[in-house]
């Protein structure tokens, strides 16, 4: 018994229309990732989850000496500030801010495209006692920051304040800006305000010379912050009344808002109106009328200086006459102007009251 082979069943084929979803998804997905593998490449990329470290060619120095610091793990180009401060560890930080270090002799670098650095600083005591570090942070940015154990060679040694952890600061009562504008402030001067508020410790421990970071946003730019400490003790369930200076920069105007941070927490909020600096526009509004018109005064004066004069337009000044020869210059000038309307009359000619009159008809 033969078998009857029937019809082959057809191949299947590749498709030739459309990709599929998923397809389409998956080289969605490649193309996206191209971008961070090139960046992730790159040789000058900056590692994100890396924490910026700082290192120094000595651990300790006298004053007048120096030391080389040398950084890496930074933001590439990123202006970095180098500072030597008292009163400080790497674990707790720069107590009290920079007042307690010497601003006058820090040093400023600019990171490279690896975000590494090295600079030389000079060494010099700071106004707080020891322990101290190198303090490196960014000028503007983020604030990421590093510290480094420094001993200046014969500069007194204290222990640190007690740490107040448990002192905590809230606001009892609403903010305000307490000043007026002056005149130079109309004319572009920078405005200056005082921002006053009551805080009230609610923690355990006092608050000595706490320092508030004052920042000042305008539109949807991101607020740049100013250390301001305010000399004083909160004890513990205490209050105090603070006044802080705000200050713009020259010629500012519009809406701000001023914000008033301490520690993590923003503890106020504050806007701001500014006006129009008027008087700088009014002085440019003159100084565009007076300076065409002066040069235009000016040329005019040029121009008659310069002009050519028609003939016989110079005169001369003459000597003042006297009045006997004022009276004979008018005789002279009555005679001429009578032989200059009497032409026809010439002197022998001329009517004479010696003579006899001529006769009318029936007159003898």
């Amino acid at each position: 018994m033969t078998r009857q082979l029937g019809p082959k069943a057809p191949r299947p084929t590749r498709p030739t229309g459309p990709l599929p979803l998923t397809a389409l998804l998956a080289l969605l997905a490649f193309l996206s990732a191209l971008p961070a593998l090139f960046v992730l490449s790159a040789p000058d990329a900056w590692a994100a989850d890396g924490d910026p470290a700082v290192s120094l060619s000595k651990k300790e120095a006298g004053k007048g000496g120096e030391i080389t610091v040398r950084g890496s793990g930074w933001r590439p180009d990123a202006l970095l500030m180098l500072l030597i401060c008292g009163q400080s560890t790497p674990e707790r930080g720069v107590i009290g801010g920079t007042n307690s270090c010497a601003n006058a002799d820090g040093r400023a670098v600019t990171t490279d495209k690896k975000g590494a650095f090295s600079k030389k600083l000079p060494v010099t005591e700071p106004p707080k006692p020891c322990p101290c570090v190198v303090h490196v942070a960014p000028v503007t940015g983020e604030q990421a920051l590093a510290d480094a154990v420094f001993t200046v060679a014969g500069h007194p040694t204290a222990d640190l304040p007690r740490q107040g952890g448990d002192g905590k600061l809230a606001v009892l009562a609403t903010t305000r800006l307490e000043g007026d504008s002056s005149l130079l402030t109309w004319f572009g001067a920078p405005p200056a305000r005082r921002l006053v508020l009551t805080v009230g410790n609610l923690g355990p421990d006092p608050v000595e010379d706490p320092v508030f970071e004052i920042g000042t946003a305008h539109g949807v730019y991101a607020p740049q912050w100013e250390e301001r400490q305010w000399r004083g003790t909160v004890a513990p369930g205490g209050r105090a009344r603070i006044e802080l200076p705000v200050e713009l920069s020259a010629g500012a105007h519009g809406d701000y808002q001023v914000s008033l941070r301490y520690g993590d927490k923003v503890l106020a909020e504050q806007p701001w109106g500014v006006g129009r600096p008027w008087g700088v526009t009014l002085f440019w509004a003159l100084l565009c009328l007076v300076v065409p018109a002066a040069v235009f005064r000016i040329g005019m004066a040029v121009v008659d200086k310069v002009r050519p004069r028609p003939a016989g337009a110079h005169r001369m000044r003459r000597p003042t006459a006297t009045p006997t020869a004022t009276a004979r210059t008018k005789a002279k000038t009555n005679t001429n102007a009578t032989t200059a309307v009497l032409p026809w009359f010439t002197p022998d000619s001329a009517p004479s009251e010696n003579r006899p009159r001529p006769t009318t008809k029936g007159q003898a």
